[in-house]
């Protein structure tokens, strides 16, 4: 997508974003579009992984839940991660947050769109420079944590992917947090 385009998805997104359902994101492949509205296990994940992360952190640092998105108008991408760590300082101003002030973008899977979290994701946080990417998987009580950007031919990728299973603690980026009693989807 050249800077037009992105530009032109940008404003066609601001123009339906109050009139449209859903959760809007740009990739390099276009609009991503996730229809379902948040479940309740999504959201409560989001909130728990939001508090575990808080206590683990200094207080300059934040686990953001809201917007604005993360966005990288030269790649063509903006993205609204479920949580992000970021410190407060670099929450002040106005406009989307620049994607390397991110120090964690974290995600939980969503029922109906898993492939965004665990494939279109996975190939643009790296890109933008988000350096530690985090998937929680209510449905599989699953995830991984993926770091260490490093140049592929195919563009930036992560190097080190750690996996975990629900129950187990996982560090993100500094910060070790329980994913003890985290929800599950119902099937």
């Amino acid at each position: 997508m050249n800077s037009h385009q992105y530009r032109a998805a940008r404003a066609f997104l601001e123009s339906v974003e109050d009139t449209l359902p859903g959760k809007f994101e740009i990739t390099k492949n276009g609009l991503v579009h996730d229809l379902g509205s948040p479940s309740r296990p999504h959201e409560l994940t989001r909130v728990q992984l939001r508090k575990r992360l808080e206590r683990a952190m200094p207080e300059a640092l934040v686990a953001h839940t809201g917007e604005p998105d993360v966005e990288d108008e030269p790649e063509g991408i903006m993205r609204r991660p479920d949580v992000m760590v970021i410190t407060e300082a670099e929450m002040e101003g106005d406009g989307s947050f620049a994607p390397r002030t991110v120090r964690a973008a974290i995600e939980v899977v969503s029922r109906s769109n898993p492939d965004n979290d665990w494939v279109s994701k996975v190939r643009d946080y790296p890109l933008i420079g988000v350096p530690v990417y985090a998937i929680f998987d209510p449905r599989t009580a699953t995830g991984a944590v993926l770091t260490d950007i490093h140049p592929t031919p195919a563009g930036p990728r992560y190097a080190t992917r750690k996996d975990f299973v629900y129950g187990e603690a996982v560090t993100i980026g500094d910060w070790t947090i329980s994913t003890d009693d985290l929800p599950r989807y119902q099937d």
